[in-house]
């Protein structure tokens, strides 16, 4: 497989850019790639460009040769509402996300939410996930990389107007409704799962009034990290790309 990188810069035909730093180190010292081998560079936007690599002093060039767009984006819009889970489950859950084709991924805080960020730590964790989803856009040959947007807690996420979703979902072992059951969604969808030991009663209140309709996935209780990542592969395969 040929390798690919995230390289924000602007690409056009026949240019030869200096890679950034991070993608030179990852070419040259983890992967072992020499000048005269090919590499495929996207910017995140949609498409990719083959590149050979050149050696000129201790930062490799890209002389880009060719631009293709591969179909490899859902038209499936979907926005994982994720409540922030315990030590690093987040991480696994923003990567399986992205190869299942989400489109973007919104962290949240509930009141059973186990992990609490505040200051610092709040924007460190952000770009943190970002990068993640950046190296499973790689891994997994995406053109456009999910945005990991700043976190939120729930009632200013709810309070959000969601006029974007023709269809917002809530997973709720409670719940009677199964992903078959719906109308397969025209626009974009919003999907909101919760922290380990679940919402509270009144979050789900809230939701509801919200504008989201409980889904069950199925009759055995799923963990946070499991629940969105099955619901992502459910809809995919109903209405998605799958």
């Amino acid at each position: 497989m040929i390798p690919r990188f995230f390289c924000p810069l602007p690409l056009a035909p026949g240019a030869t850019l200096e890679l950034p730093e991070a993608v030179a180190h990852h070419a040259l010292n983890v992967l072992k790639l020499g000048a005269g081998e090919t590499v495929i560079l996207f910017d995140g936007h949609g498409g990719e460009w083959q590149a050979v690599l050149q050696l000129a002093g201790k930062r490799p060039l890209a002389r880009l040769t060719a631009f293709s767009e591969p179909l490899r984006e859902s038209a499936l819009h979907v926005t994982l509402a994720q409540a922030l889970p315990a030590a690093d489950k987040m991480d696994w859950i923003v990567q399986k996300a992205v190869e299942l084709g989400v489109a973007r991924i919104q962290p949240v805080t509930a009141r059973r939410s186990v992990v609490k960020l505040s200051g610092p730590r709040v924007e460190r964790r952000q770009t943190h996930w970002q990068g993640v989803a950046v190296a499973a856009c790689e891994q997994s040959g995406r053109t456009q990389v999910p945005e990991v947007l700043p976190l939120l807690d729930l009632p200013h996420y709810l309070a959000q107007t969601g006029a974007e979703a023709n269809l917002r979902l809530i997973a709720a072992p409670v719940a009677t409704l199964h992903l078959r059951q719906l109308v397969p969604p025209s626009t974009r969808v919003d999907l909101l799962i919760g922290p380990e030991g679940g919402f509270e009663s009144d979050e789900l209140h809230a939701a509801r009034a919200a504008g989201f309709q409980t889904i069950q996935l199925g009759p055995r209780v799923l963990r946070t990290e499991t629940a969105g990542l099955a619901a992502l592969a459910a809809m995919q395969t109903l209405w998605g790309d799958f």
